[in-house]
């Protein structure tokens, strides 16, 4: 018969099954361990939470669990909304938002860009590194609207 291995007392044998110590409150106080929950998906309609073990640990290394916010950003947003206030909530001016050009041919598009390939280059890093688009156009010093054009202009040219 199993006994626990702090007061060694008699276990229960379908206690014995999982757990090699008993019911009393000093046995379950030296002995439980807590479970370390971690959520790996979130939205409006549920939430995916999982208990952090090693093969949850070896998947959120490997990238199975990934923000797929920060892979997409700009793609739900319409060129119609208003221009951003003046004032964000961090107090930090807001950036303008730049009118939009006429309608173009998507060859001239294509040549006739306000950006610079290093400024192209800086952008996709900073958005693989999770940066959100008002971060990019700080670190770049362009608005908003054009740092999440460089970064959906370059995705658009990748999957061609």
């Amino acid at each position: 018969m199993a006994q626990c291995i702090t007061c060694g007392t008699e276990l229960h044998p379908e206690r014995a099954k999982k757990y090699n110590y008993c019911m009393a409150r000093e046995c379950q106080e030296k002995n439980a361990k807590g479970l370390t929950m971690v959520a790996v998906g979130m939205n409006k309609a549920a939430e995916e939470l999982m208990i952090l073990d090693e093969r949850t640990r070896e998947d959120l290394a490997s990238g199975r669990y990934r923000d797929q916010r920060r892979g997409s950003f700009g793609t739900s947003v319409s060129g119609d909304q208003a221009a951003p206030s003046a004032v964000e909530p961090a107090g930090r001016p807001a950036h303008r938002a730049e009118p939009r050009p006429a309608r173009r041919p998507a060859a001239a598009a294509a040549t006739r860009r306000p950006w610079t390939e290093k400024q192209e280059k800086l952008a996709l890093i900073y958005n693989e590194q999770g940066l959100r688009p008002d971060e990019i156009a700080d670190k770049l010093g362009v608005s908003t609207y054009t740092a999440t054009q460089i970064v959906l202009a370059a995705r658009n040219r990748a999957k061609r």
